[in-house]
């Protein structure tokens, strides 16, 4: 499925290629280390949707300022995750499955929420299409556990078809106020006994 993908939406590919590298110029895709099944890492690619600008000092800007407005549409369009249909091919990732998140979040999970690393990690979820970024860290991380429980071709199927719905109405894309999802920062455990 991700070779035939890969083929079909080439044409698309190759267009959002030259409207970034008219725009941006290189590097056109944005490749980045993410753990995978059983925290293996691996590097992920997407299409590039912020420019590299810095301050003064040499530090990122916000995502706010470094977003531009064809990233802002690849994003919206998730014309972004493309490229990821070649991390399938090479069994990285599947087409379903909990999204792979940044490494530096291993050391902030719950023991329970790093099971969603028991699977294959996903170009979608059920995380994806129960409010996507328009959630709390926590409610995104359960669903990807509660997927891990209930994984199924069925569920897969639903899945794949509620996000092409999602992504035509472009539900959930960043958190209220917000151009991304927020850093996870870990679960605050609060003590039940006092």
């Amino acid at each position: 499925m991700a070779a035939i993908a890969l083929i079909v939406f080439s044409p698309v590919m190759v267009g959002v290629a030259i409207a970034l590298h008219l725009q941006m110029g290189r590097p056109i895709l944005f490749a980045q280390p993410r753990p995978g099944k059983h925290c293996r890492i691996f590097t992920m690619y997407k299409f590039r949707t912020m420019t590299n600008e810095c301050d003064q000092d040499g530090n990122l800007l916000p995502d706010s300022k470094r977003l531009t407005t064809l990233g802002e549409f690849l994003r919206r369009t998730s014309l972004d995750e493309l490229p990821q249909f070649w991390n399938v091919l090479r069994g990285e990732m599947s087409l379903v499955g909990p999204r792979p998140l940044a490494v530096v979040y291993l050391d902030r999970y719950s023991p329970e929420q790093m099971r969603r690393h028991e699977v294959l990690p996903g170009i979608t979820g059920w995380a994806q299409v129960n409010g996507r970024n328009n959630t709390t860290w926590e409610e995104r991380l359960a669903a990807d556990v509660w997927y891990v429980d209930h994984q199924s071709l069925w569920l897969d199927l639903k899945i794949v078809a509620t996000t092409f719905w999602k992504v035509f109405r472009r539900e959930g894309v960043s958190e209220p106020g917000g151009v991304t999802m927020s850093e996870f920062k870990g679960t605050q455990l609060v003590d039940r006994q006092g």
